[in-house]
């Protein structure tokens, strides 16, 4: 049995049809005997619709507020997913940012993650059941809610694998992987089935749109193995192992 922690983004969780294909992924790997955690992004375009809602109002908006009202968008996607899960036979448990134990500085709109203290979220793995956490925010000091900036629920994703102590952070996307450019534009682009930590952030550094920087920072920091792939698919993907890791040896690659 392997702890896997699973990540969906927007493109994934679009509507309530991928809700359920996505639902049926994670009970896929729940019935194959794994523990699951899942962080899931805001449905499709829900943080720029929020956002364009604001600035609306106010050009110029609280940065409080901004993250009090964009932190809604997941707390929508992760309830939705409970009950899929729950539809489909098993129990589930969603929780927010703050409930999943994830404390942050007092950076508004881009705070950076302190640290994680995952109690509610274990206690539910215990119990058998698939816990599922709002990416992208916090809590900071104060008590109020945080948000990490774009690309924070990948970040979301790696620190929760760390602090569960997971055997793998999976990163489910639009695409098949990491492509040697992107296969929407260059057709005959190929994908790379491994890849280490120094040549990723060399990629995302470059513009690489697939994992937010500071996601694989955090995972070549504390070694997390990442397995980027679709959940429009089932092909292998890409992995991004730490030096002296085999491909083969982790979890879940079918």
């Amino acid at each position: 049995m392997a702890l896997i922690v699973q990540k969906y983004g927007g493109s994934s969780v679009a509507d309530t049809d991928s809700i359920t294909r996505v639902a049926r992924r994670i009970v896929e790997t729940k019935k194959a005997g794994n523990d699951v955690a899942v962080v899931v992004s805001a449905m499709g375009d829900t943080t720029d619709d929020l956002i364009d809602q604001a600035m609306s109002i106010d050009s110029n908006p609280p940065a409080r507020e901004m993250d009090m009202l964009m932190t809604a968008g997941e707390r929508i996607s992760m309830s939705l997913l409970a009950i899929a899960i729950h539809a489909a036979g098993l129990h589930a448990y969603s929780f927010t940012g703050s409930q999943a134990g994830f404390l942050t500085d007092a950076q508004f709109g881009t705070a950076h993650i302190k640290a994680v203290k995952p109690k509610r979220v274990r206690r539910a793995l215990d119990k058998g059941c698939v816990a599922i956490a709002a990416g992208f925010q916090g809590v900071n000091e104060g008590g109020d809610a945080t948000t990490l900036g774009r690309g924070g629920s990948d970040t979301s994703a790696v620190a929760l694998a760390v602090a569960l102590g997971a055997d793998i952070c999976e990163i489910y996307t639009d695409v098949d992987g990491i492509f040697t450019a992107d296969p929407r534009i260059v057709p005959t682009a190929k994908r790379i089935p491994s890849i280490d930590y120094e040549s990723m952030l060399e990629m995302a550094s470059c513009g690489s749109k697939v994992l937010a920087l500071r996601c694989v920072e955090y995972a070549q920091r504390f070694r997390m193995p990442l397995h980027v792939r679709s959940s429009f698919s089932h092909r292998v993907g890409t992995l991004i192992v730490p030096d002296g890791v085999d491909p083969a040896s982790l979890p879940n690659l079918g």
